[in-house]
């Protein structure tokens, strides 16, 4: 059933839900049914899709369209939450899958992660593995079979975007040829067969060139202009609003996007493949059912549905869909045979007006556990439709048009957990590690789901369909997420990084979640060489699902203590297993994420002195640098920098701006002037770093201060200290070389390229072959104060407990 789950799931994910959908939405997938061409977008991360091409090709050309993304976004940043790495690429995920719903395309991923931002493939390479990626990229193009392949980067401009980026059309153009090569990667062949793509394209636009002037003048003869900014009268909307829907899923990057009115050209290259005469990419490539052995005159029976639908009764179609169908199934196995059939299934759903549910009483369990569910159903032709069975179970029972059906079901959890499946082990640098090899590139663990067979007119049709949970939410409505198969404990702790500034002991704190009906058991604490645990053992019992109990670890280094990780044993009957961590993630525009991780929290042995200053702190786009300040003992005050006054600001000693304020926070146009007084009558103001476009205001200083996209990537690069005297190197902590050691994913971002002299530049850094770069960090006296600006990446350093961040921030927190 796993297997079988899985075609199911993999076939049917980019189909519109047409049975909720109008009949002009069903007028175009019978159109959608006729046309026999596949077009593959390829990128790096989420949002890089260009949403009005996929959604281009797939409502007006009605090709079958997907969006190959080589990693999940996990190093970007985060506008709506203070997820971070791994669980900002569940969020970057379920915003993709939201978008593909919308333009109708289908969502794939490989194994890369994305580790931060890369200047050059070759560094991007360097923490890839570059043959197991692309092996997959390989795999996904053999197992999609396109007609076309469209990259949206330049594989032929190394270094001048994001090295992600760039390997990304790397990869995509050198795959070209060895998709069809049964010597390149042959261990593929005994689940997809080599297969030749046609054309590949280049995504290009004005950008490219560096501006709208130059791209006017260029040579456009190896270019097809494409006319997307079509309006569907039928369907009553625009491509330019459908992709700038889709596009606006991507709310964690804060990519709203408003729809344009009128004519829009999109160009794409050719770079593989012979060149149409037309703009058409599909030109010479038989996009009929004539393609397919039999189809021929499956083509004419689809033409003629198209010809006979009617817009008030599409139910009057289901006798020659139900044919269609008929006709399909007698097809040679391929790609297209059972893309249709699951196009064909849709259609004869949408025309019946059939809706199928499958709810759940709850939502979650574990393996072994039976749940209750409740199959519902209704009709609205007047077809004979009979729901037959629902996996092994009987029903025999006829609907009756518009009247419901309501069976009390039981259901037997499998092994299968429903988290990402991608985070279930721990991966490296570069990859994530999936034990099952079957889910690569699935963009999230395929739902339960079981088959429903269905008797239409005397033909047996089986639709595979999900189990849902449902409620109602007094503001949202209805609200739908899919029944999670949980591990039998969620075992958190309090904090991923524990920090020892000395040798006091602390308590670790973590949260045991029972998913189960009851647990009783032993919770082993497991910690690395040089701490000492007042009792690491103790016994926990829980009674009821979803009851949690604390369980606290006094941990306590002594002079030999080593940083490392920690993490939980479970001792039950007489069995132990490691143990996940159980997450939650919830938003209102994705689905509810359980996310469950290796339970694992880190020790940190640090030497630290805290200066004694009453801080503020003002939360920019989200980040947990006041946290984990807090954490080490300092304490901190948030800000609402709409109700301070100048009165109460002056009570502080030092004023630390989150990351990203000056892009997010409006009220900054004006009340900066309230930071720079502070700072001219003897305060401390801290500006941590702003992107460079979309600044409310360019004053985030009070002297001028010009920032940029400079930045160094890579996170062991050289750091040279230009002013080792400066009190910001040298109290509470000496800053040394060694304090730069063990930082992750970067060493900073936006750094300022231009600055009034009044700023000193206090670090020299850049990555390898390229200037050194001065504008990280810069202090300057303001009045009887003093301010910065800092483009380091505290916001990352600090949650990972990297020793010299903390120490190098607090010496700034100290300035006088």
């Amino acid at each position: 059933m796993w297997k079988k789950s899985l075609l199911f799931y993999f076939l049917a994910s980019c189909l519109f839900s047409l049975h909720a959908q109008d009949a002009g939405t069903i007028y175009r997938q019978l159109e959608k049914l006729n046309f026999l061409g596949s077009m593959l977008y390829v990128a790096a991360h989420p949002d890089d899709e260009n949403t009005a091409l996929i959604s281009h090709f797939a409502n007006h050309v009605h090709a079958h369209s997907a969006y190959l993304s080589l990693t999940r976004g996990d190093g970007g940043q985060n506008l709506i939450g203070t997820e971070l790495r791994e669980l900002l690429g569940v969020i970057r995920t379920n915003e993709l899958i939201q978008a593909r719903k919308i333009d109708g395309g289908q969502q794939f991923f490989t194994s890369a992660i994305d580790f931060g931002y890369s200047k050059h493939p070759k560094e991007t390479l360097n923490i890839w593995d570059k043959e197991q990626i692309l092996g997959e990229v390989i795999y996904r193009i053999r197992k999609f079979q396109p007609d076309i392949i469209i990259h949206r980067f330049d594989h032929r401009t190394p270094g001048r975007t994001h090295g992600h980026h760039t390997t990304s059309a790397l990869l995509s153009h050198e795959a070209f040829n060895m998709t069809n090569d049964a010597k390149s990667y042959p261990e593929q062949l005994e689940t997809v067969a080599p297969w030749q793509v046609k054309r590949q394209f280049f995504n290009t636009s004005w950008w490219f060139y560096g501006s709208r002037e130059r791209f006017e003048k260029a040579d456009k003869t190896n270019l097809l202009a494409l006319e997307i900014g079509n309006y569907d009268a039928i369907r009553g909307r625009s491509n330019s609003q459908i992709a700038a829907a889709s596009r606006s899923s991507h709310k964690s990057q804060g990519f709203g996007s408003s729809p344009s009115l009128g004519n829009r050209t999109e160009y794409i290259e050719l770079v593989n493949g012979e060149r149409p005469a037309s703009n058409n990419p599909f030109e010479g490539i038989n996009t009929t059912w004539s393609r397919l052995d039999g189809g021929t005159a499956i083509g004419d029976m689809v033409e003629k549905a198209i010809n006979d639908f009617d817009f008030q009764h599409p139910e009057k179609l289901l006798p020659q869909l139900l044919e269609v169908h008929k006709a399909i199934e007698t097809l040679s196995p391929s790609v297209w045979k059972e893309r249709k059939l699951q196009e064909t299934k849709a259609l004869i759903k949408a025309c019946a007006g059939l809706e199928l549910q499958l709810n759940a009483e709850r939502s979650y369990g574990i393996a072994g556990e039976e749940v209750n569910l409740k199959l519902a159903a209704v009709q609205q032709s007047d077809a004979k439709i009979e729901i037959k069975q629902v996996n092994e179970n009987t029903i025999d029972f006829s609907l009756i048009q518009n009247a419901a059906l309501n069976r009390n079901l039981i259901l037997r959890l499998d092994e299968n957990l429903s988290s990402p499946y991608w985070l279930l082990k721990k991966g490296s640098l570069g990859t994530f590690k999936i034990d099952n090899k079957e889910l690569i590139g699935f963009p999230e663990t395929p739902p339960l789901k079981l088959a429903i067979e269905v008797n239409i007119n005397g033909q047996s049709i089986i639709f595979m369909e999900t189990v849902n949970y449902r409620i109602n939410d007094p503001v949202r409505g209805e609200v739908i997420t899919p029944f999670y198969n949980l591990p039998e404990l969620g075992i958190n702790f309090d904090k991923a990084v524990h920090l020892f500034a000395n040798d006091t002991p602390q308590n670790v704190r973590l949260e045991v979640t029972n998913y189960g009906t009851s647990f009783s058991g032993e919770i082993e604490l497991c910690f690395p060489e040089g701490w000492k645990i007042d009792q690491a053992k103790q016994r926990i019992q829980l009674e009821q699902r979803g009851s949690a109990q604390f369980l606290t670890f006094n941990v306590q280094p002594s002079k030999q203590a080593k940083s490392g990780l920690m993490g939980p044993l479970v001792h039950k009957n007489g069995e132990t297993k490691n143990v996940f961590s159980v997450q939650r993630i919830s938003y209102d525009h994705i689905p509810k994420q359980y996310v469950a991780q290796p339970s694992e929290a880190k020790l940190v042995r640090l030497d630290l002195s805290l200066p004694k200053k009453k801080i503020g702190y003002i939360m920019g786009a989200g980040d947990l640098v006041k946290e984990n300040l807090e954490a080490i003992g300092l304490t901190i005050n948030t800000i609402d920098i709409e109700r301070i006054t100048q009165e109460e600001l002056n009570e502080y000693d030092t004023i630390l701006v989150g990351i990203r304020a000056f892009n997010v926070l409006e009220s900054l146009q004006y009340k900066n002037q309230l930071l720079f007084d502070f700072a001219a009558q003897g305060g401390n103001l801290i500006v941590q770093y702003n992107t460079s476009r979309r600044l409310q205001t360019k004053a985030i200083l009070p002297y001028t201060i010009q920032l940029s996209r400079d930045r160094v990537t890579d996170e062991s690069s050289r750091v040279r200290i230009l002013e080792p005297k400066h009190p910001a190197m040298q109290f509470p902590h000496k800053i040394t070389a060694q304090d730069f050691d063990g930082w992750v994913q970067e060493r900073g971002l936006y750094f300022a390229n231009n600055w009034d002299p009044k700023y000193t530049p206090l670090l020299g850094m850049n990555d390898q072959g390229e200037a050194e770069k001065f504008g990280s960090l810069l202090v300057a006296n303001h009045g009887e104060g003093t301010v910065v600006y800092t483009g380091l990446s505290f916001f990352r350093e600090l949650p990972a407990g990297v020793p010299g961040a903390y120490r190098l921030l607090l010496n700034l927190i100290a300035l006088d």
